[in-house]
């Protein structure tokens, strides 16, 4: 299955070569989840602090039971700090 995937700030560097800005359509097993597709790019666990599945939060808690299905948008943003 594909899933477009979109990684902000400094995570863009993830993404596969061929990536048009900062997303890429990646290709899934069926059933996978969150936490697999994160991994699939070697995304480190600390930096994925904001993950959005269609618009909505995906909790780390939670990222291993949400199973993503074809067509799926998943969004992704690092800690960010500021003043």
């Amino acid at each position: 299955m594909i899933v477009r995937i979109k990684l902000y700030a400094m995570l863009s560097e993830y993404l596969p070569a061929g990536a048009q800005k900062n997303e890429a359509d990646i290709r899934l097993s069926e059933g996978e989840n969150v936490d697999a597709a994160l991994q699939q790019l070697h995304l480190p666990a600390e930096m994925c602090h904001l993950v959005l599945v269609n618009g909505s939060y995906v909790a780390p808690s939670e990222r291993i039971g949400h199973k993503l299905v074809e067509g799926d948008h998943l969004a992704v943003w690092p800690p960010v700090a500021g003043g």
